[in-house]
């Protein structure tokens, strides 16, 4: 079977490790539609040599075309237009470069093939797992068909019924009016009319004992689908939804699990509708051990607690607690900050619309509150659920409600034992579903899953741990007190956690090389490899880890946010390793050219800061790595990382500045990985003379670039001293105090010094 199609019989865990592999830059479109091309071309190959990638290429293209003809023939007018931007797009960024391009699918393929092995070693127990999910969601479908088929068979049954009482009435009053009219049948033919009436008798009774029998059989498959439903379908859709709110797959289910629930509401108000209808016919004709007579009650009473129970279980939070500031950062709310909620009632029935009015409550099931702040909230807390406003469904969305500390004079209420962020509070919803042509009288309760609560921003990272820590390991929504004793994690579920913060916020999760060496910060070397590894919460939230000054998580959290703010685009495309030992580094680098550096995350710094590390070979061709001081938010805030690289430079032989990286990890050309983000001359500015046109300043163009300085033995065994020639070459470019300051403040190992240098510099490689 062909590999693209192997990926998409995967479950939805590996499905999202693909989904990271393709982005605008080479679209999954043509990993769909090409498929099979695609996987018949050595791309390793194609890498390699420019004449055969740019072959390779128009090949490409020429696919596409085809696919366009394909697509035209259908009437298929908005994947023509799809077909016509991803071909733009690719001539737009690999016209120039074709080997790129051949590099991230020659790429994309082997990281397919490794999701592959791995779904595979981890489900051979359970092989025809990835299917088994799609096999139970059918079998409700049948079962959902097979109680609509029922009522269907059902009513058509109590019409025929109700034609046959007729009828039996109708020969009934016949009979009876021709026997006081004199001399109207012969004895011959009365007695053959009372023999037709006693076999309709007959026939009458039995049908009424099919439609009771059918009525109970129907309410028997309404209970085993509603025991489905609710015992099930509804407990794993939340869980699923816990998932969904720290990272994980979409939760994108509620409206098949409102069609379920729909579908059965309406089964059961049929029967109850057909019940109806059994009592006319009933105070019409009846008799000895009726069974209708005898089943009503029982049948109505039986109908109506099924129907309850449906309604009952019904009412869910949709989406959960949510400030819009932190849209991904689900649960954790601020006080003073307004966050939104939606609730969904999952029995779409038009009688309902309007029907709710929901009310919000805030810590309604903490018993105990000594010890925990209390709070009351803001905003409007009453909602009509409606149709109208959903796009369909009965909900009804919170926008405008926040959150007040109560003050018990004028001091905090938080003397517990737990602080702030692993303080647990709900959000709970009331309603009650009052029909009174139905009978129907419900209450009805939603609560969120638990919320942290803080009071200022600088707790929301160490907040969304403990949400991050509760929805890995509990299921249960009114476990508030979660963090007196909060259990262990194994390193199987916290390293999935761990990558989906990655792949939330961007399109790339971690690799399992990359979760290695996480698995390592925590559990050390030689427990790496134990998925049932234990990591206690205070490990991962609290303490100090590798004794720095700072908690694991938040040495994480921050590099989190340095990706977002200056890395995306890096992170996204591969070009950043990461998180590698220093050990591993240097495994890595060791055969590789001189000028072969990557880039990991520095392990010192709590925000977040990003180093690379490059190799060269002394005169004994002993591997030499320098790795330079790791490069923070205030460092990328003012030259991006890609120009960092650009520009880098040390004082090498002679001290003549010079740029000593060349190759991406593995063997990647620097301005092959990077130029795409390399400024482009149009980019640069100049301020314009409405008249003259650019106007010319008097300046010089100028640009920061890094320099590192260099240990003072590598000067004196492997470098000249600058002669005043050089100097004075140099001092066009430079600076005089820069250039003092490079050559006079040496320090030890590779220190980092930024210096302004002219754009005409020339770029040493």
């Amino acid at each position: 079977m062909a590999q693209w199609c192997q990926l998409q019989m995967l479950d939805c865990k590996y499905l999202e490790q693909v989904d990271q592999l393709y982005d605008d830059s080479f679209p999954m479109d043509i990993r769909q539609y090409l498929s099979k091309w695609i996987e018949s071309i050595d791309w390793d190959t194609v890498a390699i040599q420019d004449s055969l990638a740019t072959i390779r290429f128009h090949d490409l293209l020429a696919q596409l075309d085809d696919q366009h003809s394909r697509f035209a023939l259908e009437n298929n007018f908005l994947l023509q237009h799809n077909i016509r931007k991803i071909k733009r797009n690719l001539q737009d960024r690999f016209q120039e470069d074709p080997v790129h391009m051949a590099m991230i699918i020659s790429r994309n393929l082997k990281e397919e093939q490794k999701i592959l092995e791995c779904a595979k070693s981890t489900e051979q127990e359970g092989e025809g797992m990835v299917s088994a999910m799609v096999v139970e969601k059918q079998k409700l479908d049948n079962k959902v068909k097979e109680i609509k088929d029922r009522v269907q068979v059902a009513d058509q049954n109590i019409k025929n019924l109700e034609d046959l009482q007729d009828e039996y009435d109708f020969k009934v009053n016949t009979l009876k009016n021709r026997e006081n009219e004199m001399n109207s049948m012969t004895p011959k033919e009365l007695e053959k009319e009372k023999m037709t009436v006693g076999r309709m008798c007959f026939e009458l009774k039995a049908k009424r004992q099919d439609v009771v029998t059918q009525l109970s059989d129907l309410l028997n498959v309404a209970q085993a689908l509603l025991s489905d439903l609710i015992s099930e379908e509804l407990p794993e859709w939340k869980q699923r939804q816990q998932i969904a709110c720290i990272g994980g797959p979409p939760n994108a289910c509620v409206d098949q699990l409102q069609n379920w629930f729909t579908a059965v509401a309406e089964s059961l108000q049929q029967v109850r509708q057909h019940h109806k209808k059994l009592q006319e016919l009933e105070q019409k004709f009846t008799y000895d051990n009726d069974p209708i007579t005898k089943q009503k009650d029982y049948l109505e009473s039986r109908a109506l607690d099924l129907l309850k129970n449906l309604l009952s279980n019904s009412l869910v939070v949709e989406r959960q607690p949510c400030m819009p500031t932190h849209p991904q950062r689900p649960l954790v709310l601020k006080t003073g900050v307004q966050f939104t909620v939606k609730l969904r009632f999952l029995v779409k029935l038009q009688e309902f619309n309007y029907q709710l009015r929901v009310k919000a409550v805030f810590d309604k099931d903490v018993t105990d509150k000594k010890g925990f702040r209390k709070f009351n909230i803001l905003g409007t807390n009453t909602k009509v659920m409606n149709m109208e406003e959903s796009n369909g469904s009965l909900a009804a969305e919170f926008r405008h409600l926040q959150l007040k500390e109560q003050k018990v004079a004028g001091n905090r209420t938080n003397e517990g034992p737990l602080i702030v962020t692993e303080e647990l509070h709900s959000l709970s919803f009331e309603s009650e579903l009052q029909v009174n042509q139905s009978g129907l009288n419900i209450k009805l309760e939603a609560t969120s899953l638990p919320v942290v609560v803080i009071s200022n921003v600088c707790q929301l990272p160490s907040g969304w741990a403990s949400i991050l820590w509760y929805n890995m390991l509990s299921t249960e929504p009114k476990n508030l007190k979660f963090f007196l004793t909060p259990p262990a994690a194994k390193w199987s579920q916290l390293s999935e956690v761990l990558s989906w913060q990655f792949s939330s916020v961007t399109k790339r999760g971690l690799s399992q090389e990359q979760l290695n060496m996480l698995a390592d910060k925590l559990l050390g070397a030689k427990a790496q490899r134990n998925p049932e590894g234990q990591i206690p919460w205070v490990k991962f939230c609290k303490q100090s880890a590798n004794e720095k000054s700072f908690p694991f998580w938040l040495w994480i959290e921050g590099i989190l946010d340095l990706i977002k703010r200056h890395l995306l685009s890096l992170w996204n495309d591969g070009s950043i390793m990461g998180f590698i030992s220093k050990e591993r580094e240097k495994g890595l680098l060791s055969d590789k050219c001189p000028g072969t550096f990557l880039l990991r995350f520095s392990e010192s710094s709590r925000e977040g800061a990003i180093t690379f590390t490059w190799i060269e070979h002394d005169v004994h061709d002993k591997p030499l790595f320098h790795s330079v001081e790791p490069y923070t938010k205030k460092e990328l805030s003012a030259v991006s990382l890609p120009d960092i690289i650009r520009t880098y430079k040390v004082m090498a032989a002679e001290n003549i500045p010079e740029n000593p990286l060349r190759f991406l990890y593995p063997n990647i050309p620097k301005d092959k990985a990077f130029g795409k983000y390399y400024p482009k001359p149009s980019e640069t500015v100049e301020p314009m003379d409405v008249e003259n046109g650019p106007e010319k300043t008097g300046y010089m163009k100028t640009e920061l670039i890094s320099v590192s300085e260099v240990h003072p033995s590598r000067l004196q065994d492997n470098m000249m001293p600058m002669s005043p020639d050089d100097y004075k070459v140099l001092s066009q470019y430079v600076s005089p105090r820069d250039i003092d300051a490079v050559t006079n403040n040496l320090i030890s190992g590779f220190g980092e010094f930024d210096v302004q240098m002219s754009a005409e510099f020339p770029d040493q490689n």
